[in-house]
């Protein structure tokens, strides 16, 4: 919305303070200014959204240009005494925090130094307790991490046991597959919501993007899946697990008394003043129900395709592809690697208010605004192949299909293409050679195939780096000979392309040594390593000629062709993951 000039002055002088620390660029400081005029964002918002400087180091600058002190409670343990002298709710609302006193002063941070109707609050609490308040600025990232102090998950999962537990008196209650009214309400019991709620807000704040519970011989275990890696979070009674499973059916509108059949739901919860969606999976055991919810957050938005870790060459050939106004792009890779998100980002750049975008999902994981999203029901018969042809009579100018599955979904994702659309896909095979073979195997034609592929890319995710605690990490000089072999089959001028001061001679490598924000491990949100492969004029020949059986070396003799491999260990010399992870995957 727009803002007063009162506000834009002080924008500028902020952004000339934030230059002047060589925080940021000549240049970027003048784009910046020009969007804050333009859109009514401020500096801070434009900075995280763009992710140009640490967050910590930005708000360390901040407070020096408004005279503020500056501190990073993440590691900090704060005392109890302490922490409740601001009221959880008024913490929460005006985003602050008490974390040290003495005799007379009371030291509280701030997330917003300029919202005077939060110091007015904390001025009137300290006047109640006798004391003079000195303020800190924070960021956002340490606010929520001294904020958790309020919130001890064993804590208040103990406390709902405790309730329940008493509330039973061990008193045993017998369900019949009739008694479903009954069932509902012994469910909704404060208790079991409470532990279910618990469960899920913890893993929305630790960026979990799948919870698994499941029943064990003598107890239930729940973990989460963050990063990509499974974790271990808790471990419940045995003999609340139906409660547990049952009171998330009722969230997902799932049937309670069919416990012998899997079963698909979903969920939309606010959490913390955030719409959430959850994918809700139930799968009979030998004894038990096992539940998987996938975590679908459409409040973190699309990331661009930068952001997920398209850089140099590869970027540039997925940018062209995007201006092609027909033909096939296709991303490959595992369950897991990211397709859906590569595709919902290549979406976001191609969707404008020109263009008819129709897409074919199973299931539809995030809401693209401007895009008209279907989710396909095989058991109706709407499958993508069905989907496929009932959406070439709906005009489309841009055509996505979850996933070619079959020679009929593959021969109308050709004949789509052909006819002037372009169509993005995704398909399971190894790698970005093996998509062409794939695709000869399901009967589609050579010389089809090499009149309408734009691209192919195949794509697996490491763990990034976390930026907190990020340091240099010295590396066996036989590995790191045998890293620099690796680089020296790659053109020294694509390497270049994104690190203009490289040398073999300084090659450096890095890790995270685990601090509050990435949860001690080192890594923190995920990267795309990806080979792509651009169907140019003599790629095409070269299917023609070769009807799929291509080679690396056939493809490197006509561009400047990564390998997976190649790119992850780029992106760790980059410094933004680690050579273990990009091992660690590429053997996966």
């Amino acid at each position: 919305m727009p803002r007063n000039q009162n506000f834009l002055d002080k924008q500028k002088k902020l952004l000339a303070f934030l230059s002047e620390r060589k925080l940021l660029s000549p240049s970027t400081a003048a784009e910046i200014s020009a969007e804050v005029e333009a859109s009514g964002k401020t500096i801070d918002e434009v900075v995280a959204e763009r992710n140009l400087i640490n967050v910590e180091d930005f708000v360390k600058t901040k407070a020096a240009f408004l005279n503020f002190s500056y501190i990073d409670l993440a590691d900090r343990e704060i005392p109890e005494d302490i922490l409740n002298i601001v009221p959880v709710n008024v913490a929460e609302h005006y985003r602050m925090i008490a974390y040290d006193r003495d005799q007379s002063r009371l030291k509280v941070a701030l997330v917003d130094a300029e919202n005077f109707k939060a110091i007015e609050a904390m001025d009137f609490l300290a006047q109640k307790h006798k004391l003079k308040v000195d303020y800190a600025l924070i960021s956002i990232f340490s606010f929520n991490a001294a904020f958790s102090h309020y919130k001890n998950f064993s804590k208040e999962i103990s406390s709902a046991l405790a309730v329940k537990a008493k509330e039973e008196a061990k008193e045993e209650v017998n369900l019949k597959q009739d008694d479903s009214l009954q069932f509902e309400g012994i469910v909704k019991d404060a208790p079991v919501a409470k532990i279910v709620s618990v469960i899920i807000r913890h893993a929305i704040e630790g960026g979990a993007s799948d919870i698994h519970i499941e029943p064990l011989a003598k107890e239930t275990r729940v973990r989460y899946r963050i990063d990509g890696i499974l974790h271990n979070s808790l471990v419940l009674p045995k003999d609340i697990h139906p409660a547990i499973v049952a009171r998330i059916k009722v969230l997902s509108n799932l049937k309670l008394d069919e416990t012998r059949a899997p079963q698909d739901g979903r969920i939309r919860l606010v959490i913390n003043n955030r719409e959430i969606d959850f994918r809700v999976s139930s799968m009979p055991l030998l004894n038990e129900e096992k539940i998987v919810m996938r975590v679908l957050d459409s409040t973190r938005g699309i990331f661009s395709m930068d952001k997920l870790g398209f850089i140099g060459h590869n970027f540039e050939i997925v940018s062209n592809s995007l201006k092609k106004t027909g033909g096939i792009m296709l991303v490959t890779g595992p369950t897991g690697s990211g397709k859906t998100t590569t595709l919902y980002s290549l979406l976001n750049v191609l969707n404008r208010e020109s263009a008819n975008i129709v897409t074919l999902e199973d299931p539809v994981e995030y809401f693209i605004k401007g895009v008209n999203q279907s989710q396909i029901k095989p058991e109706l018969d709407f499958t993508f192949a069905s989907g496929l042809r009932s959406i070439l009579r709906q005009d489309p100018d841009i055509i996505m299909v979850g996933e070619i599955r079959d020679n009929e979904t593959a021969e109308l994702a050709i004949h789509s293409a052909l006819t002037g659309h372009l169509v993005l896909s995704t398909l399971h095979t190894k790698d970005a050679l093996g998509t062409i073979a794939r695709l000869i195997d399901m009967k589609v034609e050579p010389f089809l195939l090499g009149s309408v592929l734009n691209m192919t890319m195949a794509q697996r995710l490491t763990r990034r780096i976390c930026s907190y605690c990020k340091v240099e990490l010295p590396v066996e000089e036989t590995l790191k000979q045998e890293i620099i072999t690796k680089l020296k089959a790659v053109p020294i001028e694509t390497i270049k392309m994104v690190l203009p001061d490289f040398s073999y001679e300084t090659i450096k490598f890095y890790h995270g040594e685990g601090c509050s924000h990435c949860g001690k491990t080192g890594y923190r949100d995920r990267l795309c390593i990806a080979e792509v492969l651009d169907i140019n004029h003599e790629m095409k020949n070269l299917i023609l000629a070769k009807r799929g059986a291509l080679t690396i070396e056939d493809v490197q003799s006509n561009q400047p062709f990564l390998t997976m491999e190649q790119d992850g260990i780029i992106k760790a010399v980059m410094g933004l993951t680690t050579i273990e992870e990009v091992f660690r995957v590429i053997q996966n």
